[in-house]
């Protein structure tokens, strides 16, 4: 049964398969009983036309899809280069056994270099300046003296969504940066890892709530949030309750924003600002339509990403 490599056997593998959703779900716990060092789930018709976007709202039951219809599993393990092929073999029977599926002929084997893996992702992860008084920065990464007057935001990789490096984030902790003042209520909605929310304390921000709809994304927030001393209220609900704020942030995605809409426009105070992300270049003009409250127009657009932001 394939492990986690001992100092013999330190090469990597990858096996990997395409799965209906539920299948998938079943064989990726039985791919970690089984042995396997981790295990990814990717939508398998990522970057075509058929890409699929998974999403709840917030309170919605445990039981809404958290895989694709199409679903590529991916599982990592360590094994001796002339031993792989048996050794995946091998883990992929067991967990097959275990999740009473029939064991697929369809599997696929990738080598991966050795490398000083810690190194290697922590290069990956570098400060990023977001622009004139912030400055993401992993853990890791000792303050640079160039950095000395921006509010720096310590945030590691995780399990939840969001380090400042994909556009949509970039976007909104741009707007937050060009725009708070200081004494703002500011209302994060699909926070992921709390950055945009974090970052709004840090800028002057004082009344902070942050919704997901993982309690992963929650618990990344809290212990995110207590790293970077900014007090943040979390919440796995819709938010309904939640006071009106002064700006409302929600980086999610088109689908979602659209059936979020009515929720989204009543938590923002009259004269406040709603900005909304995770939107392509081509999305926006259909959105701002579903937002009859607020009067959103695109802010910034980076590498093919845009932000509408508008003011109820």
């Amino acid at each position: 049964m394939p492990c986690a490599p001992s100092p013999e056997a330190a090469h990597w593998f990858e096996l990997s398969l395409v799965l209906t959703a539920a299948d998938a779900e079943r064989l990726g716990e039985c791919l970690l009983d089984a042995g396997a060092s981790c295990v990814q789930a990717e939508d398998a018709l990522a970057n075509t036309e058929e890409e699929v976007a998974i999403f709840a709202e917030p309170g919605q039951e445990a039981e809404h899809p958290r895989v694709w219809p199409q679903t590529r599993v991916t599982a990592l393990f360590g094994s001796h280069p002339d031993q792989a092929s048996q050794a995946a073999a091998s883990l992929l029977k067991e967990a097959c056994d275990a999740a009473q599926l029939p064991l697929s002929s369809h599997w696929q084997l990738r080598a991966l270099d050795n490398q000083d893996w810690v190194r290697l992702t922590q290069a990956q992860f570098q400060p990023i300046e977001i622009g004139n008084r912030l400055v993401i920065s992993p853990s890791w990464e000792p303050l640079r003296e160039s950095h000395a007057q921006r509010k720096r935001l310590v945030l590691d990789p995780g399990l939840a969504f969001g380090t400042g490096s994909h556009p949509t984030t970039a976007l909104c902790l741009r707007w937050l940066d060009a725009h708070i003042r200081g004494g703002e209520r500011v209302i994060d909605y699909g926070c992921g890892s709390g950055i945009l929310a974090i970052a709004a304390g840090l800028l002057g921000a004082t009344s902070i709530d942050a919704i997901d709809i993982d309690p992963q994304a929650l618990i990344a927030t809290s212990e995110n949030a207590k790293r970077n001393q900014v007090p943040i209220n979390t919440f796995l609900t819709r938010g309904d309750t939640l006071a009106p704020a002064d700006i409302v942030l929600a980086n999610i995605l088109a689908a979602p924003l659209k059936l979020l809409a009515p929720t989204l426009e009543a938590l923002v105070k009259p004269g406040g600002f709603l900005v909304l992300a995770g939107l392509l270049n081509r999305q926006i003009e259909e959105l701002a339509g579903f937002y009859p409250r607020v009067r959103l127009q695109a802010w910034q657009e980076l590498e093919g990403w845009s932000v509408l932001v508008g003011q109820r």
